[in-house]
């Protein structure tokens, strides 16, 4: 009788050691998950100047280390003291803004005109056009011929276009002013004195722009001196 009980004693000590290390070794037989690499971070900037589709039209991609961080689209204090709404063009600093409420304002890089083709004053956004027909005006044809005489009946939109993806086109007094807040398929302009008296941007910021305002919308350009 002892003897059993022994073994029975003996047996429920082995049954019971299996039990307990019975988690231990399937522990130890469970392959455990790699820990992902973190996903490489996305600079908000380089999502804001990638190529996209529009339109029909392709839109290149802004290569954003080829860019200054000046002219990069940015929330930044409103330094016009404008009302909430309105476009201000800043053309001695290359900067255009659309203010914001609680003192704050997007602020663009921008391509303006050469010393004696600036616009100054105040118009407004008359209408807007997405992929706009590009027609140089008499003053352009005859101060360069050669180069804006081919197309004095126009040119169609497209991704060759001067006038890039949009324009805003400004009137003042009811009168079309001929000039013009639109993009541009030459990037590396902005935050230059360039064009024929323009406000040229990067067809990213005019696309994003031309979303943001209606019809109607009040335009300062400060002199650029």
């Amino acid at each position: 009788m002892q003897l059993r009980n022994d073994r029975q004693t003996l047996c429920g000590v082995s049954r019971r050691g299996v039990l307990l290390l019975l988690p231990l070794a399937l522990a130890a037989c469970a392959t455990r998950r790699p820990q992902s690499a973190p996903a490489p971070a996305v600079s908000p900037f380089a999502s804001r100047y990638a190529a996209l589709e529009d339109g029909g039209f392709r839109v290149p991609g802004v290569p954003v280390g080829e860019m200054k961080e000046r002219n990069r689209r940015a929330l930044v204090d409103d330094p016009t003291g404008q009302l909430p709404g309105t476009l201000v063009v800043d053309p001695k600093n290359r900067f255009l803004y659309l203010v914001q409420e609680n003192g704050k304002a997007l602020r663009y890089g921008v391509g303006v005109g050469r010393e004696g083709l600036e616009f100054s004053g105040t118009a407004e956004v008359a209408h807007k056009r997405a992929w706009p027909r590009w027609t140089p005006t008499p003053n352009m044809i005859a101060r360069e011929p050669e180069k804006y005489e081919k197309w004095a009946g126009g040119m169609a939109g497209g991704e060759s276009n001067p006038l890039g993806a949009r324009a805003l086109y400004l009137f003042k007094d009811g009168k079309d002013t001929l000039y013009r807040i639109h993009g541009t398929n030459e990037p590396w302009s902005i935050g230059e004195a360039v064009s024929s008296g323009c406000i040229r941007m990067m067809n990213q910021d005019v696309i994003d722009l031309y979303q943001r305002i209606p019809d109607g919308t009040k335009v300062v350009v400060l002199p650029a001196n």
